[in-house]
């Protein structure tokens, strides 16, 4: 069972009180054809928000306080990321769940499973407003980007790490988790998508990306730039991503307990089919090709992507350049070799997106068209 921990901001009382004025106040809106009452609050109160740790740095811990690489990773619990930031009661009724506890480069896809369908529990229930996510930095980009796209909520869904373990003399971790839950807890969070923020900045996680190893502003939105900033106790919004995510998306992982075998294929100078080959001896029933450039496929390896297809493996065209769109029909004739592209997804996402299309169809003109809506 996960732990608990209760760190509320408001009496008992106020909670109730909060609770019969929200749903007062939910049933006006609603009877007047308004927002969700799941979204409406009472004035003054704080927001119930629930932080979901997975671990990472922002869990670590280092041989002294000035360790600020060659920690350990995932050794702090919950209870103690919570109580290591007392500020959090001034700003939402803030209980944890300690979902796993690992570092987060072994994320795997029975742990995104497992997130995925905890959050949409939580969300589910009137007494919570938004969910924190404590995670890894090294696939937080994977994870949020796989939550935009299953989660059934619009309340506020929040990812957030660390660049120092929480032992290091600069650690960045509580500032960042209680930016995080102010944003959980905030109106403006609302209808955004799932949402990374770290460093003071807020990001989509469609579009972000981690860009440096071990600085603490290295997490960029190189092609659209970030969302917007955590400053004086607020959120601030200046654009929001027009690809459809969360609520109004068409995948579902309630009843899945695993999802399609995807790999990815790394595009490079003097590249050969060996890996490719095996994927698909292995099984997979998709592969994402990194190409160089806009996406762009080797004469060596174009024989062993266009037998994949025949074998009904799906293709999808990504770069390993990390920024840009990869154009249809640009350096591969995709209509001819029915190939799908991944638009400005970076390879680690197009398989995400390529593995949840997969749950739905075989179908490449489909899944294009996923690619073009998500």
């Amino acid at each position: 069972m996960p732990t608990t921990n209760e760190n509320s901001g408001a009496s008992t009382g106020v909670g109730r009180r909060r609770l019969l004025q929200v749903s007062a106040l939910g049933g006006l809106v609603a009877a007047l054809g308004g927002a969700s009452p799941a979204f409406a609050r009472a004035p003054n109160a704080l927001a119930n928000v629930v932080i979901l740790a997975t671990g990472g740095t922002i869990a670590g811990s280092g041989a002294s306080s000035t360790t600020t690489v060659g920690y350990t990773a995932a050794t702090v619990g919950v209870d103690t990321l919570l109580n290591s930031v007392p500020e959090l009661k001034k700003v939402a009724n803030v209980r944890g769940e300690q979902v796993f506890q690992i570092a987060s480069e072994n994320m795997n896809n029975d742990y995104w499973l497992k997130l995925a369908k905890r959050v949409n529990t939580l969300l589910a229930q009137d007494d919570v407003d938004g969910i924190v996510i404590t995670h890894g930095t090294d696939t937080i980009e994977e994870t949020s980007y796989f939550l935009d796209l299953v989660v059934k909520s619009r309340k506020p869904v929040v990812v957030v790490g660390a660049m120092r373990p929480s032992t290091a003399i600069s650690a960045d971790g509580p500032i960042n988790l209680y930016n995080a839950t102010l944003v959980a807890g905030s109106e403006e969070g609302v209808g955004k998508g799932v949402l990374v923020v770290l460093n003071d900045q807020i990001n989509a996680a469609r579009d972000v990306t981690k860009s440096n190893t071990s600085t603490a502003d290295t997490f960029r939105s190189p092609d659209l730039g970030m969302l917007g900033y955590v400053q004086g106790n607020k959120p601030y919004f200046y654009h929001v991503s027009a690809r459809k995510n969360t609520a109004d998306t068409e995948f579902d992982v309630s009843n899945l307990d695993n999802l399609p075998q995807v790999e990815i294929i790394y595009g490079y100078a003097n590249m050969n089919r060996l890996a490719l080959d095996a994927f698909v001896a292995a099984g997979a029933k998709g592969i994402v090709q990194a190409g160089v450039g806009d996406g762009s496929i080797a004469a060596q390896v174009k024989p062993g992507l266009t037998e994949a297809r025949q074998k009904g493996v799906i293709i999808v065209r990504s770069s390993r350049v990390g920024s840009g769109i990869v154009a249809r029909n640009g350096e591969a004739n995709d209509d001819e070799l029915d190939f799908v592209v991944s638009d400005t997804l970076n390879p680690q996402k197009a398989r995400i997106l390529l593995m949840l299309a997969l749950t739905k169809t075989t179908d490449t003109k489909e899944i294009q068209r996923m690619f073009a809506t998500y």
